[in-house]
């Protein structure tokens, strides 16, 4: 499966592939750094991704002037999971040729990956070639495919003083220019936005629907919440079953945020996964409440969301505690502080890199070299 074309005389030209798949945590960066790259004078069209086939992924590739390809891959061997297994391997080996062709067919100068499953076949094809390699890890714990791609030879940029990468350059998280420029106007009333990531949370799409429950008479705050698109169906019904006649809670249930960055800007404070994406809350300077995902890979969510809650940024909400009665307690009492919202406002901004994108693209530049 192959993006927008390329002819074949311009296809010896491509500077870089970047790499990116799994979630909008790992492909806005990627983004980013295309965009600095351009930025930097290289023309758009020696630039081109390589994808896995999530929908929120190629969507996001296809907003850009960017072309691109698939890999027919989305995710790794799973516990347990004999006969799913069988179709993993099966993938991942039909995803390493393809892979193969890919490097041969467009020679580009560097490949660039973002993590993620997909990430992996591309680095090993690249080494294979002798092409180099850099690798962006936006937790402060790695994940597996770029633990590997350092171990075959690739550069690391990393998000995150100390994360244990061999030669890794500290970066910062690339985000996207919309968001490094958020100029932060909350709403009044003050509003609260739950935004679960580009596939949804349900842990928190549960606790903002509980919390309807518990707010459904007040009008001194507002709720803005993102349910991801797979989960958008039952809690529309959720909160229609929910609903009273005099309820006076403004309440905005929405599948899909497009102005991330106007959410921010308008948000009082954010409750979020803890991924790599809270970059972007940092960048924008928007307070938020970080409810990692139990699930994550050697639990690198929880040691961003501790990050952030220990410069002041945040408050770290443990999954199992993501449940109304915790979310009431912990919204009511950062909402009824302003003087505390803004003081993590201003933690979470001086977290931020907002050179991160360019100074991964002169990494990426250095070892193009």
């Amino acid at each position: 499966m192959t993006g927008n074309s390329v002819s074949r005389d311009r296809r010896s030209a491509t500077f870089a592939l970047l790499v990116a798949g799994g979630t909008g945590g790992h492909v806005y960066p990627a983004i980013a750094v295309a965009e600095a790259l351009v930025a930097r004078g290289h023309d758009a069209s020696g630039l081109r991704f390589v994808t896995d086939t999530r929908d929120v992924v190629l969507a996001a590739v296809a907003r850009t002037q960017f072309a691109s390809d698939v890999l027919p891959i989305e995710h790794g061997l799973q516990r347990g999971a004999r006969v799913a297994n069988l179709a993993v391997v099966a993938h991942s080996i039909r995803a390493g040729f393809t892979a193969l062709r890919l490097v041969r067919r467009y020679r580009p100068q560097v490949v660039v990956a973002f993590g993620a499953y997909v990430s992996l076949p591309m680095v090993i094809a690249a080494r294979m070639l002798r092409v180099p390699v850099v690798v962006h890890e936006q937790n402060g714990l790695p994940g597996l495919a770029n633990r590997l791609a350092v171990r075959i030879g690739a550069r690391a940029a990393v998000s995150l003083p100390a994360t244990p990468l061999r030669g890794a350059l500290v970066t910062g998280n690339p985000v996207r220019p919309e968001i490094a420029s958020v100029v932060r106007r909350p709403a009044v009333p003050p509003l609260v936005a739950f935004v679960g990531g580009s596939l949804g949370a349900r842990v928190l799409n549960d606790g903002a629907l509980g919390l309807y429950d518990r707010w459904r008479n007040r009008d001194d705050v507002a709720v803005h919440h993102v349910t991801g698109t797979r989960y958008f169906a039952e809690c529309d019904a959720s909160l229609a079953a929910a609903r009273r006649p005099d309820d006076r809670l403004d309440y905005e249930l929405v599948a899909y945020e497009h102005d991330q960055a106007g959410l921010f800007g308008r948000a009082s404070v954010v409750v979020a996964r803890a991924g790599g994406s809270v970059a972007e809350l940092a960048a924008a300077g928007v307070p938020s409440v970080l409810v990692p995902w139990s699930g994550a890979a050697d639990d690198h969510q929880s040691a961003n969301a501790r990050a952030f809650a220990a410069a002041g940024a945040a408050c770290h909400l443990p999954e199992p505690e993501c449940d109304a009665a915790h979310l009431d307690a912990e919204l009511s009492a950062l909402l009824g502080d302003p003087e505390r919202l803004d003081a993590m406002a201003g933690a979470a901004r001086a977290l931020a890199r907002p050179d991160a994108a360019d100074r991964v693209a002169q990494l990426v530049e250095d070892v193009a070299r």
